[in-house]
């Protein structure tokens, strides 16, 4: 009565788990963890930071026709748009980078093209990041020319 099969059978009534199943202590540890966990509270603050900023953009003054060069440099001459919209960019950047992070991974069965796609990912995202604040930042809508003088088509409020 004792065949190969039982045994198998029976291995898990003595609190044994066949080696197979068991889970890998190396690796990457809780990191898929905390980027699953980032996703969905990333998503809630995405969900938030876009209605306010389409309602804002869209729904109140002229709508679509008021969204011009001028419009920009007056609500990013108020901090506190340059922060709403830094950090749209940064969650957006970074919630779709680990999207496609994770369909590189779940996609690719090579670990070279893998390495090299995931790194390719890395270093877009990290340039649109630096130039996507740079230009928060360092926005300045009163153009001048090497005289100081205001140029024309100026918004009033440089002048």
């Amino acid at each position: 009565m004792s065949t190969t099969a039982e045994t198998t059978i029976a291995a898990p009534r003595t609190g044994r788990i066949d080696p197979k199943y068991t889970r890998d202590k190396g690796g990457r540890g809780n990191f898929e963890m905390l980027a699953w966990l980032f996703m969905r509270v990333s998503g809630v603050f995405l969900v938030v930071l876009i209605a306010v900023h389409l309602t804002s953009n869209l729904l109140v003054g002229d709508g679509i026709k008021g969204i011009d060069f001028g419009f920009v440099a007056g609500k990013w001459a108020h901090p506190l748009w340059q922060f709403w919209d830094l950090a749209l960019l940064w969650l957006a950047m970074l919630h779709g980078a680990n999207g496609v992070r994770t369909i590189i991974n779940d996609y690719t069965e090579r670990g070279n093209a893998r390495f090299w796609l995931t790194m390719i990912l890395y270093i877009a995202t990290a340039v649109i990041i630096i130039l996507g604040t740079l230009v928060i930042f360092t926005f300045d809508p009163c153009m001048v020319d090497a005289s100081g003088a205001l140029l024309e088509g100026s918004p009033a409020f440089c002048g």
